[in-house]
Parts: C-alpha cells; structure tokens; sequence
C-alpha cells in the first residue's frame, strides 16, 4: 500500500502475513478512535485477515472479553454519532471476526513479567511474527524497547520478524530525539523500526509524489526559476480540549513542525529517487531536512512567531489560559509561523513559510506553490505587481485534492481578469471509503514496507533544524495574542510583510 509496491501489487495488494499485533496503551484514546477502527477497515478491504491476532497490554484490570467490548461499544457510539443514514454504525458480522481474535494482558510496562506473558502470548498463537505498537505516553518508549530487548523478543529468526511502532513526540529536543534513537538501536536495527507519523498515510499526502514524478509538466518547474516560496499550513478549529497534561509541556512547535510540517516540506521539495523503494525515497526526504538553513537564535527570533490563543466571548470560546488545568500565567504556543530555507541547487532562495495553530477560523491542512509573477504585464491599464500569483494548492484535509489558481479574462466589453480554479477533489473522481489515515500505515508495517516512516536521520535533522528556535524562545518566551476564532496573530502576517509577501487566506 506504501509507495513501495509495484504497480500490479497496488492493483492486488498482498494480504498482510500472519502476525501478533501488540498494542501497548490499549486503554488510550489512540487505540479506541484510530487504531482499531483502521484494523477493522483493514479486515473489511481484505488486507488483513484471520491470522492477525490483536492483543491490548496495559495496566487496567480487564479479561479478554471486557476489553473487546469495550472497544465495540466506544466505536458504536463513535460510529452512531457520525452515521446520519441510519443503520448499524459497525458491520455485526466483521467486528464477530475482528473480535474473536481480540485478547488482553494485564500488566506493567515497567515489569519484566508483562514481557514473560507476551512471550506466552505470540507462542500461544503461533503466528511467530510480532508488532509492538507503542501507543503509550512519550517516557515508556526507551524503557518498553529496552524490555522487549531483555527478553529476547526482538530477535529475528527463521524468516520471523519484530517491528516496533513508535509514535510522536519522538524526543522533546535534538539531544533527547538522539538519545532515544540510541537506546533503540541497541536492541535491534533500523529496518525493524517504524516511527509513525499519520499525516504520511493520507493519500493526498502520498500523491504528492505521484504527482511530482509521473508528470513532467510539474517537474520542469518544481525549482527556484519558477517557484517564488512556499506555504504550508496545519489549521485547527479546536483547543487544546483534555490535552492540557500532554500540551502545556509540549507545544505547537514541537507537537508539529519537526514531525508532520517537516515530513510535508520534504515531499515537495525532495530530490526524485532512485526508485521507489523506503531506503530510496527516506533518503532523499533526509537529504531535504538536512539542508534546512540553521538559523542563528536572533535570526531565530526573526524568522519566527509564537502565539496563543485568547478568549472570544461572542463566539463563548476560551483563552488558552482558561482552559481546564493550564497555567493561569503560561507562555505555551498554541500558533506557530516559521520561515525556513533549504539551502540546496534547487531551492536556494525560496522561502518556506510553516504556520500551525488552534483555535483558528477553519480546519484545513494544505501546501500552496505559488509560482513567480509574470515577468511583464501586456495588458493596457494592467500593472504587473497588480496581477495576482498562480498557486497550485494541495489540500490535505479536510477537502483532500489539488487545485490550480489562475487568472482569466471575464466575459464582457472590458478588461476584466477572474481568479479561477482547475483541479480535482479526491471524493469526485475515487470512491473513498471511510478511513482514519492509520490503515496505509499499519498495514505497511505488517508487510515490511518502511516508505512511509520516518528514519533515525530525517527525526535528527529536523530537530537540528527546529533547536535554534527552542534555543531563542527559551531566552524570549513571550507569546502573541490572537482571538479564538480568529486567523491568528497580527506578527504572523508581518512576517511575510516584511518580505513583500501574503498568506493565502485558509480555505475550509
């Protein structure tokens, strides 16, 4: 399902291999709203089939039985709420199937007995492959690692494989991302680790290559001689909600830019591979984030806004700082703009503007390629630096497709120019079925194929390339305001001011 594959396998996508799917943090939100409901669209599309085993480990007291129902009742509910047609909101008969190969242990991540019944565990099925998904706060990935090292259920043998899932936050800073990274691969190699980023399992994220490298129209002009800069937005409408634990220690810079706005940037300005194969592929995205300039801390501050949202009364919305168990004097981002360049043949000189943020007037993730104005402008009473600049927009959610900006002539007696769209949205020419984004990469993980998954290098340099930052906010840790609500700060849009630019207003 990754870039990976062939052609043919695309057209008839293997069935992942017999495995045991651990799933550590089972009683997490991660688990109840994406990870299961992708494994059952997983069994639905038959990609995954009676010989995957699924087994929740976490410390709450439930049997087998218990814990199966309690995933089916969260996703009924979840289900019912989204359903407007009526009808049963998960199909009887594959949850029966799903379920039926559902078990749970109990159990201490931090105990060296957990890891003696995972080992029962996957003797007791006899699939002999084993996945570890660490659904489970940032602190246990080393220490769960290091155990499943110590017991020896990392080692490969006999055609049998162990991967191990991790998700985000990988690393807090470049110094603990490298320490995290080392204490892995003490235990096992890279090819058996698989950092997760979700975005990377959008399909419109996944096309973007596609589209780069099987059309030669977009190739010819995907550089600085016709690329002015860069935007690449992750808007959000919702606050920081029950997230305030996680949030308030993290922020919207780390929660974002070095994981998915970075993993973003590199799929559109990556060098074509070699072939499409994971090693190819993550190591030219590598090569991108590695040739980010590093900023010094002033050109740091310079180059960058923090902001965090305040209360909107009109709209009953709250600050930041009003939430649930935030600090009544935090200085946590909840918005972030950043200029980075990538000081490489293709894209010296062009500017990549990132901007992240809650609490904004609509939800949208997109990437806009605005091209260099027309060089003169031909017609009468038309000034140049009037005409508006072509952007070929990619939008990642919620409208997933790509469009084309241009300007045409109105119809009629005068000399009227109208922005117009070309393009295509997913949901008009694919029949999408319900996804969470989690299904391409679970079941890559199963198959073996790490295309879409970040390397050891990639996490390192981006967070090589995001320190600077961190270094500079820590000695200036004021915040911007912006209303709930709103598009965000006023300093964001000096930003680009200040280099005769504009942001694109966020589309919905």
């Amino acid at each position: 399902m990754g870039l990976g594959h062939s052609t043919e396998a695309e057209k008839n996508p293997e069935v992942a291999p017999p495995t045991t799917l651990f799933l550590f943090g089972a009683h997490g939100d991660l688990v109840k709203r994406l990870l299961m409901p992708a494994l059952c669209n997983l069994t639905r599309d038959g990609l995954v089939d009676d010989h995957l085993h699924i087994v929740g480990v976490d410390h709450n007291a439930a049997t087998d039985a218990e814990f199966a129902q309690k995933l089916e009742t969260f996703m009924r509910e979840e289900g019912a709420k989204k359903n407007t047609e009526g009808g049963d909101a998960l199909d009887p008969e594959l949850w029966q199937r799903l379920a039926a190969r559902i078990s749970y242990i109990q159990g201490d991540f931090l105990d060296d007995s957990t890891y003696q019944s995972i080992a029962s565990k996957i003797e007791s099925t006899g699939t002999g492959n084993a996945a570890f998904y660490l659904a489970t706060a940032p602190r246990f990935f080393s220490e769960v690692v290091k155990r499943l090292g110590t017991a020896k259920l990392l080692k490969e043998r006999g055609g049998v494989f162990r991967r191990v899932v991790i998700e985000k936050p990988f690393g807090h800073d470049l110094a603990s991302a490298m320490a995290l990274n080392e204490s892995l691969l003490k235990v096992m190699s890279e090819k058996q680790i698989y950092r997760i980023d979700h975005y990377l399992g959008k399909e419109t994220v996944q096309n973007i290559l596609v589209s780069r490298f099987s059309n030669g129209l977009f190739e010819s002009f995907w550089n600085n001689h016709y690329i002015d800069h860069v935007q690449i937005t992750a808007a959000e409408t919702v606050g920081v909600g029950t997230r305030a634990g996680f949030y308030e220690n993290t922020g919207a810079l780390r929660d974002m830019v070095p994981n998915h706005l970075f993993q973003l940037l590199a799929m559109v300005a990556m060098e074509p591979p070699a072939a499409f194969g994971a090693d190819a592929v993550r190591g030219e995205k590598a090569k991108v984030v590695g040739a980010i300039r590093p900023w010094s801390e002033m050109e740091a501050l310079a180059n960058s806004v923090r902001g965090q949202y305040t209360g909107n009364k009109s709209a009953d919305l709250l600050g930041y700082r009003d939430e649930e168990n935030i600090a009544p004097d935090s200085n946590t981002e909840t918005y972030v703009a950043l200029k980075v360049m990538v000081d490489n043949w293709r894209w010296v000189g062009v500017p990549f503007y990132l901007r992240t943020g809650k609490r904004l007037s609509t939800r949208s993730t997109e990437i806009a390629i605005c091209f260099k104005p027309a060089p003169y402008a031909q017609f009468r009473d038309t000034e140049v630096d009037r005409l508006k600049p072509n952007f070929l927009r990619i939008q990642i959610q919620p409208n997933e497709g790509m469009w084309f900006d241009l300007l045409a002539k109105r119809p009629g007696p005068n000399l009227e120019m109208e922005d117009i769209k070309l393009g295509f949205a997913y949901k008009d020419f694919f029949e999408m079925q319900p996804s969470t984004g989690y299904e391409t990469l679970i079941y890559d993980c199963l198959t073996g194929d790490q295309t879409l998954f970040q390397r050891a290098d990639n996490i390192e340099n981006g967070w090589r390339a995001v320190q600077p930052f961190l270094n500079a906010w820590a000695k200036h840790p004021e915040v911007q305001p912006y209303i709930a609500g709103g598009s965000g700060p006023e300093a964001s849009d000096e930003l680009l001011r200040n280099d005769n630019r504009e942001w694109r207003q966020i589309d919905g």
